[in-house]
């Protein structure tokens, strides 16, 4: 596939292998991955893997949920996987992947544009950072598909003789990207008719060169259309103030959570000012892009990222400016020669060589002008397209001459270097901090039934609130259900039989469990942050006990 995707010549061919392998090797550094959700998905895919499996709670508390859900694509793919191989590799393989899928999807969007593919590799650290951190690892998968469906797209139109083929692939993709994340559908939902409106066919302007690539998209958008009718067609509880209920209706204002503008601009670039006012450019930090290491030193590759695009941004426009100079000096027009900066080798018109600006405008503005929250039904909505805008941004470097373009291979591959130091070595950190965990789940029973009560959610090895759902590791370990699954979720594949499980109203809030409504319906407890006497009083000496206590954990057990 690098084959097909970069440059012929040998060393650049290597240079981009050695690249993809620097930006996977902090994710094979560990066997427990720092995301926050990531337990919650392992246990579901171990679930949807063993969902006849007797030995464990499984045949009796869930099901295959009878309708079509989003994150089919994750939990499908790793489950196969897992025939394979074991459910954490499974996991890993999958996420290598994605993280090498990003760099070589946009680097055939590229070439799709006829533009060069060198840029992509820019791309390779925002594969990680917060969005990856959260574990939104259906959303995040679906950012490579989205990018090759656009250049499938875009190939559908041009390239007339493989029309039929191009049009099979762009319809397979299409659907690919929503069975993974909705969020990325929408995103082409107006990238796409941006692509129609922009690519040049050869038969010139008749609409009938653009008919296969317009059938290639129907099989997605109807099966977009069935979902979203399922979707908002179901009744949903209105909770005011209630954490994953609506607050009003769908669209309401009520029901509907903002950033400011200030706000997404701060968490997607953030520079320090000095006392007297200036800004201190050295030290400008990405939130949403970095951020996973306490220390902020995966702040590094993505400055250098942006430094590197920014110098060919330059470089584009001194060369052009130049060029335009001369021109004017020859009686050609200064303002002809300012628009080569985005020109291409192969000659197209002045709207196609600016459709990668396009595609990045269009992500930034789903990333400024969308709602955060859409209670009830889609959370931290417009943060996600923070990844989707750097990526595209970095690759709208103007198209330099080809010597300029294989020497910033080079360049762009450098990056991967730096950015998998800190992560590789945060990521062990965070792995010989974890193993405590899976030293707890030795000494629970089989089938528990387990709450998570973590008044602690933090890791001092790697940002976020990586042991919120640390039940799920437990529970998944020994076959047993959780407290807080997202099978209670509409998007998952998978749901419970009957009634779920009694839990306290957010994982966020272990503090609000009652025992007799809630905690009585388990076995097993996980606790870290407080101790067990704290929690349970009087019953420690009576109904539970404390079966075991590993680093910050301890595991609570009824007698």
């Amino acid at each position: 596939m690098v084959r097909a995707l970069v440059p012929r010549h040998r060393y650049e061919q290597l240079a981009w292998i050695l690249a993809l392998i620097c930006g996977v090797a902090p994710l094979w550094a560990t066997q427990a991955l720092p995301l926050v959700d990531l337990p919650q998905h392992l246990h579901l895919i171990s679930v949807l893997h063993r969902l006849d499996d007797a030995s464990t709670l499984y045949p009796e508390i869930f099901a295959r949920r009878p309708e079509l859900t989003p994150y089919l694509g994750y939990y499908y793919a790793v489950s196969l996987l897992n025939w394979l191989m074991p459910l954490e590799v499974a996991n890993r393989v999958f996420l290598s992947a994605y993280v090498a899928g990003l760099p070589l999807s946009l680097a055939f969007l590229l070439r799709s544009l006829k533009r060069p593919a060198w840029p992509a590799l820019l791309a390779l650290p925002f594969a990680y950072g917060d969005s990856f951190a959260w574990g939104f690892i259906n959303y995040c998968a679906s950012l490579p598909l989205a990018l090759i469906t656009c250049g499938f797209f875009v190939r559908t139109i041009e390239d007339a003789p493989k029309r039929r083929a191009w049009a099979i692939a762009l319809a397979a993709s299409l659907v690919a990207v929503l069975l993974f994340h909705v969020q990325a559908f929408a995103w082409l939902g107006v990238a796409l008719p941006f692509l129609l409106l922009t690519t040049p066919a050869p038969e010139g302007r008749h609409w009938r060169a653009r008919v296969p690539a317009l059938v290639g998209v129907m099989p997605g958008v109807i099966l977009f259309v069935l979902w979203i009718g399922l979707r908002v067609g179901q009744p949903q509880e209105i909770a005011p103030g209630q954490p994953w209920r609506s607050w009003g209706p769908m669209l309401s204002k009520e029901n509907l959570g903002w950033k400011s503008l200030e706000q997404n601009v701060g968490e997607f670039i953030s520079a320090p000012r000095l006392p007297d006012g200036s800004v201190q450019i050295s030290e400008t930090n990405f939130p949403i892009l970095a951020g996973m290491v306490p220390d902020g030193s995966d702040q590094r590759a993505v400055r250098l990222v942006f430094l590197i695009a920014l110098g060919a941004m330059l470089f584009g426009l001194w060369r052009a400016l130049g060029s335009a100079v001369l021109g004017f000096k020859s009686g050609k027009s200064l303002v002809a020669g300012i628009q080569g900066l985005f020109r291409l080798p192969q000659q197209e018109g002045p709207i196609a060589r600016w459709r990668i600006v396009g595609l990045a405008a269009l992500a930034v503005t789903l990333y400024l002008a969308l709602p955060f929250d859409i209670r009830g039904y889609m959370y931290y909505l417009n943060t996600r397209y923070a990844h989707l805008v750097a990526a595209l941004l970095v690759c709208s470097v103007p198209a330099l001459p080809e010597l300029w373009s294989r020497r910033l291979v080079y360049v762009a591959a450098a990056t991967a270097l730096v950015l998998m130091g800190p992560l590789r070595t945060a990521f062990q950190a965070f792995d010989l901090e974890s193993r405590a965990l899976t030293e707890l789940a030795k000494s629970a029973g089989p089938k528990p039934k387990v709450m998570g009560l973590v008044y602690a959610t933090g890791s001092r090895a790697v940002t976020h609130p990586l042991y919120l759902h640390a039940g799920c590791v437990v529970a998944r370990e020994r076959g047993g259900l959780t407290n807080f699954s997202f099978a209670l979720t509409p998007h998952s594949p998978l749901m419970y039989r009957g009634t779920p499980p009694p839990t306290f109203p957010s994982e966020w809030r272990p503090d609000q469990m009652q025992w007799n409504e809630q905690g009585s319906h388990y076995d097993h407890f996980v606790l870290r942050g407080v101790r067990p006497e704290q929690v349970f009083g009087p019953r420690l000496q009576s109904e539970l006990y404390v079966a075991a206590q590993s680093g910050d954990f301890f595991l609570v057990r009824k007698r």
